[in-house]
């Protein structure tokens, strides 16, 4: 194991952390459908600073009987039936996506992936509602932990909206490009490592108990 996936495994408790962004025809994780979907795999290098190693993205098929919020359509400016799309069904997906994950994950010596978010409870809910509509048994993000830029950015740079985050932390945002998942997760991981990296660079990691955050997570002790 290199210094850098020891880095890494440390940095989070064990935890892989994966940038997701959704796409979605409605606000119902569980009637609602997943149009869209991407993960931005991160990586450590040898001074701990955190960066994009890759990012995996796919337009899906709405599942058959999801309801198709015209409003949302309009928002989001996806035409769900629109052949040039090149869409795949959810399981495809999340197939390849969970795969690259594990892999990633495993590099970096870590238990368990988790995911991070702008508003991560809305994506963690289609996520976790796609993953029981297939019937896949094992997923590699943990069920319910994840970490939301949202508050980290409102902690780190006194902004909520992914935009104004990005611009307060010195990262373009083309507003015209918003609302894709790909776009918005690659945004989301750079907001994402400069809290991280700043927070390093400022003297706030590591912290001098270090020891005490290499113990095993408790969810996955009881597990």
């Amino acid at each position: 194991m290199t210094q850098a996936s020891t880095l890494l495994s440390q940095r989070f408790r064990g935890y892989y952390p994966v940038v997701i962004d959704v796409e979605t025809a409605g606000f119902n994780a569980q009637t609602d459908a997943l149009l869209e979907i991407a993960a931005t795999l991160l990586t450590m290098d040898d001074s701990g600073q955190l960066q994009i190693a890759q990012t995996l993205h796919f337009h899906v098929e709405p599942f058959e009987g999801a309801v198709l919020n015209p409003s949302s359509l309009a928002f989001n400016g996806i035409d769900p039936y629109n052949p040039l799309r090149g869409a795949v069904s959810e399981r495809e997906a999340l197939t390849e996506i969970f795969k690259a994950v594990r892999k990633a994950q495993k590099d970096a010596g870590c238990q368990r992936a988790v995911m991070v978010a702008h508003n991560s409870a809305f994506d963690q809910g289609f996520l976790n509602a796609a993953v029981e509509r297939n019937s896949i048994k094992r997923s590699p993000f943990h069920a319910f932990v994840s970490f939301d830029t949202t508050t980290l950015a409102a902690l780190a740079l006194g902004q909520t909206v992914l935009a104004k985050a990005c611009q307060a932390a010195g990262i373009a945002f083309d507003n015209k490009e918003a609302h894709s998942a790909l776009y918005d997760t690659e945004r989301t991981a750079e907001l994402f490592c400069h809290i991280v990296n700043r927070w390093q660079n400022l003297g706030g990691w590591p912290p001098p108990f270090l020891g005490s955050v290499n113990d095993e997570p408790e969810e996955q002790a009881a597990e």
